[in-house]
């Protein structure tokens, strides 16, 4: 769970981000979760985009998808969801986002 200096720190961050997901109309199943999941392993914060073409409510599938993932959500404006998940491989190299 974020503080809001922590999640003021990790917006400052994802905006520079390009999307690095796209989530369109199809439903978001077992492999787009597994897709992200290993996004996450090597990004710890990553900004998607949901397509207009999307049926889901951008705020659901944030939180959908950041409790099937185990990572937390930093934001969600309009249509771009950002995430934000520790990870120990990234630590190990020395590349981890140190929170405040």
């Amino acid at each position: 769970m974020l503080n809001s200096k922590q999640r003021a720190f990790l917006r400052s961050q994802a905006n520079t981000l390009d999307s690095l997901f796209q989530i369109g109309k199809g439903e978001v199943d077992e492999a787009v979760v597994r897709g992200l999941d290993e996004m996450m392993s090597t990004h710890e914060l990553v900004k998607i985009t949901v397509l207009k073409t999307a049926e889901a409510d951008p705020k659901d599938l944030a939180r959908d998808l950041a409790e099937a993932i185990g990572a937390d959500v930093v934001q969600v404006i309009g249509r771009k969801l950002v995430f934000y998940r520790y990870s120990p491989k990234l630590a190990k190299l020395g590349k981890s986002i140190i929170l405040p």
